[in-house]
């Protein structure tokens, strides 16, 4: 029983001795790094490095003078790299917006760690109208340096200072200022943001501060791009559509919008709706070739062949040199003469194989190494017009691709 107590007692000088070792030590830490910050040659470096340590205790990071000082610290490292640069003396710039950065982070932690109600519920934030203040003097150093890192096509770290300038608003330490209501650059912040991880191939970023760039009208149409390719990326497809909806529906002129608007609908085999949307399209311009050449198609795949000659043909008119409206119109030529009715009908069914033969032929010439597209249909075509030696000719060309 007397060694129990004795193993007891001693375990409790340990403990005893150990805390304020402990305390102590912490002690001394901070007020070496006062002394940093007040000496004459200041040396903000080595008082960073000193809490930046006591840190990496987790027992020191409730500890409010901690973040105290290191702010102190890392705010005299901005001064003087802001005096460098205003000297036009040696300075990075990237190191001089970390700097810029770091504040902001500080002092949001340190205004969180005043923000907890003390055992009488109380909140008591000391620090928040000093460090908000100051720290709005500096908050357009964040936009700048996104701009910057964009420049560069540093796109994580541009999205990264950007995120930092929205995310201002969120936080109780700038909610004086109300900047979301008073700061007439968060629309244009929030677009450079999803510019940036559109950029980063990041999907779930470039649809984190989209609605908010959505205010600036001047870059709708780019917007909707990176979200639409955004929610291509995460395999939302009813987002997806959804957004190519709203972005043709704003600018149908767009180049990213019809195309792709037209190639969901044809995989959902919705040609209904394709037509309808290249119909839309042909009334706001009835001589544009994609938009002629997409109802073409449509057509094409609705089994409307006389249509899908009649704006083929429109648009050979207008470009000669345009390969996939004479593909377009030989095989609807190709598919009338294999339609049941016109079996019987040796005259009709002549002229159609014949059409057909003069559009896929000429295909072939604009398109030569497309042997998959016009092979099998000329070999259909010459088998039925009964062309010996052009027939030959393409049965050899599939047996070599069959090899």
């Amino acid at each position: 029983m007397r060694s129990l107590l004795c193993i007891v007692h001693c375990a409790l000088c340990i403990l005893v001795f150990f805390i304020p070792a402990t305390a102590w030590a912490q002690k001394k830490e901070l007020s070496q790094a006062r002394t940093y910050l007040k000496n004459r040659t200041k040396n903000y470096a080595k008082a960073e490095q000193l809490m930046t340590t006591l840190l990496k205790d987790s027992a020191n990071m409730g500890n409010k003078q901690v973040y105290e000082i290191w702010l102190e610290a890392v705010k005299g490292q901005y001064g003087e790299a802001n005096e460098r640069m205003y000297l036009k003396q040696k300075q990075d710039t990237a190191a001089f917006f970390s700097l810029t950065k770091k504040m902001f982070s500080i002092a949001e932690r340190l205004d969180s760690l005043e923000a907890v109600p003390d055992n009488k519920g109380r909140i008591k934030t000391p620090s928040r109208q000093k460090n908000s203040t100051m720290l709005h003097t500096y908050r357009q150093n964040l936009m700048s340096a996104g701009l910057f890192f964009i420049r560069k096509a540093n796109w994580n770290d541009a999205f990264q200072y950007l995120d930092t300038y929205i995310d201002c608003a969120q936080q109780p330490l700038f909610a004086s200022f109300n900047y979301t209501a008073n700061d007439s650059r968060m629309a244009e912040a929030a677009y450079w943001a999803t510019y940036s991880a559109y950029k980063a191939g990041n999907p779930s970023l470039t649809l984190k501060h989209s609605q908010l760039a959505m205010r600036d009208t001047t870059k709708t149409d780019y917007l909707l791009e990176f979200m639409a390719e955004a929610y291509r990326r995460q395999d939302d497809s009813g987002s997806y559509l959804a957004t190519l909806e709203k972005g043709f529906s704003h600018n149908p002129t767009f180049a990213y919008f019809f195309p792709r608007l037209i190639d969901a609908y044809t995989q959902k085999q919705d040609f209904q709706k394709a037509l309808q949307i290249a119909d839309n399209a042909l009334a706001l311009c009835d001589s544009c070739q994609l938009y002629i050449f997409a109802k073409s198609s449509t057509l094409l795949r609705m089994e409307r062949w006389e249509e899908s000659v009649k704006y083929s043909e429109k648009l050979i008119h207008i470009n000669d040199s345009m390969p996939e409206p004479y593909f377009n119109a030989g095989m609807a030529f190709l598919n009338m003469a294999m339609a049941p009715d016109v079996q019987a009908d040796k005259p009709r069914l002549t002229t159609y194989y014949q059409k057909a033969r003069t559009y896929m032929e000429y295909y072939r010439h604009l398109m030569p190494d497309e042997k998959d597209k016009w092979a099998p249909a000329l070999y259909r075509i010459y088998l039925n017009l009964n062309l010996g030696r052009q027939f030959d000719e393409i049965d050899r060309i599939l047996k070599s691709q069959d090899k």
